[in-house]
């Protein structure tokens, strides 16, 4: 029987990423988890600057405003310096005509189920909402109506509170220049939090040196 001996070695021009030692055990050299100093560390000095995250809201569905609402909070808490850049329909998330309104629909998500189901036979609650259900007369208010009561329930703001929330946090939040211009908005339209209105480049340019998370 032969046996085969995996690579370590990283491809050619393959630049793994340095997010720094938070959060990241020290080695040990005497069996005793986290007591190595600096000196014993893998050789590439640590990250010593500020931690930075840089998301990308590209959806407007109620479902995809919240992952990163709730993962720049979470890293706000943390000390992270936060910036968000939303983009085509995520530009909804911060227009004050329609983050009050976002919806939720079955169509084409997969990953719907109903917890509730699991009151009438265990088991139910994990199983996937037929996708021809969302295309019935409103079953997207329903799903967004039930989306919201259960965000609800777990004491989740609402979309407009949250971004007051980040404003007030110290969240740095950027509406696409090329999204804003193609739906003809207004600054007026923008939340508050919204620090200005710029270009892809400009948002790449920000985000130098931060971990980026597209949603």
């Amino acid at each position: 029987m032969s046996t085969t001996t995996r690579s370590t070695t990283p491809p050619a021009g393959f630049i793994m990423p340095d997010f720094g030692d938070k959060g990241r055990a020290a080695p040990s050299t005497n069996g005793t988890p986290g007591t190595a100093t600096a000196a014993e560390g893998a050789g590439a000095p640590a990250y010593s600057g500020p931690r930075k995250m840089a998301f990308i809201c590209s959806k407007g569905n109620l479902d995809m405003a919240y992952p990163a609402l709730i993962m720049g909070n979470a890293a706000l808490g943390e000390g992270v310096e936060v910036h968000i850049f939303f983009t085509f329909w995520g530009l909804d998330i911060v227009n004050t005509r329609t983050n009050d309104k976002l919806k939720f629909t079955l169509s084409g998500n997969t990953a719907m189920h109903m917890p509730d189901l699991g009151r009438i036979k265990p088991g139910l609650e994990h199983v996937s909402m037929p996708q021809a259900l969302g295309n019935l007369p409103g079953m997207t208010g329903y799903a967004t109506r039930m989306m919201n009561k259960q965000m609800e329930e777990q004491e989740i703001p609402t979309v407009p509170e949250f971004l007051d929330l980040l404003q007030a946090s110290g969240a740095h939040m950027y509406a696409c220049r090329l999204t804003y211009d193609m739906m003809k908005l207004l600054e007026a339209d923008l939340h508050p939090g919204v620090e200005g209105v710029i270009s892809a480049g400009d948002f790449i340019d920000i985000a130098e040196g931060a971990q980026v998370v597209f949603v």
